[in-house]
Parts: C-alpha cells; sequence; structure tokens
C-alpha cells in the first residue's frame, strides 16, 4: 500500500526536477527521498525513473503514478482544509501576481490572509499575465491574479475589480486641454508592454480597432516600472494605472491625455485550477475580491 509520504517524494521530485530538491522541499535528506522511491518501485514491480538520464525522468508507469500522486495529495488537502479550524491550517499557497498588484494591494491581501490563516506560507511569485497562466497550467501555481486578457477555458475566473488606466505622456509632449484622436495619439512613439503582458494585449487589441495604420513603431518593455520611467522622461505617451500615478500628476511630472476614444478596460481576474477544489484558495479569491484596490502605491495594508 502507498503512504502519502512515498507520493509526496514523486509529487516533489516532479515540481522540484531533482531528488535533491525534493528532499530540500520535504525537510529530509536526499537518501530518505530515494528510499521511499525504491519502496514504491518494489511495490509495482516496474521502475518510476529511467536511471539512464542524468534528470529524473518518469518511465510511463511512474507518469501514472505522478498523475495518482497529484490527485490523491489534492484530495487529502481538500479534506484536511473542511476538517480543520482556519486558524490551525497549515499549508503552502503558491499566489502568480503581476507587477501593478505587488505595487499596491499585495500588502493588505497577505495581512487579510494571515489574519484568517495565521498558519498558512503565501508565496507571491511576480510576473507577466501569460506567464503566470502558464505556471498555473502546469500546477506551479495555486492561484493567478491577471487582467483578464486570455482564454481561460481550463480555469475558474472570479472577477475582482477593474484598473482605471489612462494615456499619459511627460507634460508638454502633447498639447494640454485638447482632445486627441487615436490617430493623433499614435503619431507619438506608443510606449508599450509586450504580449507576454496581460496589459499589453489589452492595449494592442484596443490600438488595432481603433487606428488604420501605425505612425511610429512602439517602445516595447516587458515591466511597468520602466514603462512609467519612460514616460517620465518624455520617451512617448503609455497607457498606464491612473489613481495610483495620481501624485506624479500632481507633481508635473506626468500629464494625463484627453481621448475621444476611450481607453479599454482593465478587468482583474483570480484564476485557478476548478478540478483541484481548495477551501483555501476559494477564501483567498473571495479576500482579493474585498482587497482590489488599484488606487496607491506601496500603501500598507
Amino acid at each position: 500500500m502507498f503512504s502519502f509520504k512515498q507520493l509526496e517524494a514523486i509529487y516533489w521530485i516532479d515540481r522540484e526536477g531533482s531528488f535533491a530538491a525534493a528532499a530540500q522541499r520535504l525537510h529530509t535528506t536526499q537518501a530518505a527521498v530515494s528510499k521511499r522511491v525504491k519502496e514504491l518501485e518494489l511495490l509495482l514491480g516496474e521502475d518510476v525513473f529511467d536511471r539512464s538520464q542524468r534528470q529524473a525522468r518518469f518511465t510511463e508507469k511512474g507518469q501514472q503514478l505522478r498523475l495518482a500522486a497529484q490527485r490523491l495529495l489534492a484530495e487529502r488537502a481538500s479534506v484536511m482544509e473542511s476538517l480543520v479550524r482556519p486558524e490551525a491550517m497549515v499549508r503552502r499557497i503558491r499566489i502568480g501576481i503581476t507587477e501593478l498588484v505587488a505595487m499596491t494591494w499585495l500588502p493588505a491581501l497577505l495581512a487579510r490572509v494571515r489574519t484568517l490563516y495565521p498558519q498558512v506560507t503565501i508565496e507571491p511569485d511576480v510576473d507577466a499575465g501569460a506567464r503566470l497562466r502558464d505556471k498555473l497550467d502546469a500546477d506551479a501555481l495555486d492561484l493567478a491574479i491577471v487582467p483578464d486578457a486570455f482564454g481561460h477555458d481550463r480555469f475558474a475566473a472570479k472577477p475582482l475589480a477593474d484598473a482605471a488606466f489612462a494615456w499619459m505622456c511627460k507634460p508638454g509632449l502633447v498639447p494640454a486641454g485638447r482632445r486627441l484622436s487615436p490617430q493623433e495619439l499614435a503619431s507619438h512613439t506608443l510606449l508599450m508592454q509586450g504580449d507576454a503582458s496581460g496589459l499589453g494585449l489589452i492595449v494592442e487589441r484596443w490600438l488595432s480597432e481603433n487606428l488604420a495604420d501605425r505612425v511610429s513603431p512602439p517602445l516595447v518593455t516587458n515591466s511597468l516600472l520602466p514603462l512609467i520611467g519612460l514616460t517620465v522622461a518624455g520617451m512617448g505617451v503609455s497607457y498606464m494605472p491612473r489613481h495610483c500615478l495620481q501624485p506624479l500628476v500632481d507633481a508635473g511630472s506626468l500629464q494625463v491625455i484627453d481621448t475621444r476614444a476611450p481607453g479599454p478596460a482593465v478587468p482583474y481576474v483570480a484564476l485557478f485550477k476548478p478540478q483541484l477544489k481548495s477551501i483555501v484558495v476559494s477564501s483567498i479569491c473571495l479576500l482579493a475580491q474585498d482587497s482590489c484596490d488599484f488606487s496607491q502605491l506601496f500603501r500598507g495594508a
């Protein structure tokens, strides 16, 4: 009969890619992890790993066991969550977030989680939306908070809130007090995030719908902070979070551009795999709905 310790060894070898890394996750020795695998192989009568390879690669039987381990461990976690009081719950939850979430309301979310689940460890992973979605699909995340710019047929999506955005530039780069058409806007260099970014995809779709052609090639960056810096430096116009950058507008470092066509909405959602039922993840989604507030940079909990 399999033990959960044996299944955990398979799970973490798969997740971390090696026996040594799995041992670190399980707070044990590499020899202990190898022993658990050997015990499984004796029970199965077949090898779980192809030992002709330098890396830990599953055999066909090992792949079957890997999937069974994921399912059984998820079911065990679900049962334990339904029985254990929230304040006694011990778990590690990996949450994928974008830069804007990290820079605004992440502390508020973590504070709420800590109050309800004081022994649950949250591991935030800050990345672009498309990469977070891929990590969620690969079970490297339990939850991803991203702009609703991607197809998510394989995921459950909980709506959070829209982040208010506006076209901005360095003061004086475009005439103040004048409403610009999308074509006039695009006559300046467009500062954008790439297609791995949910915001980048949303802006690209808006431009495709509102422009007959591009006048200047865009300047693309993969991060929000350089985008803000390039805009303040006068390198072009960009679509950026409106309220949390108000201090830069008030200080005369940024100018909000009035446009004839309304800019695109930037709705945020929390994504998770519905087949991996988790009371904790569902609770964190609700806490995220309460915490979601893009109005202030680097605010406290």
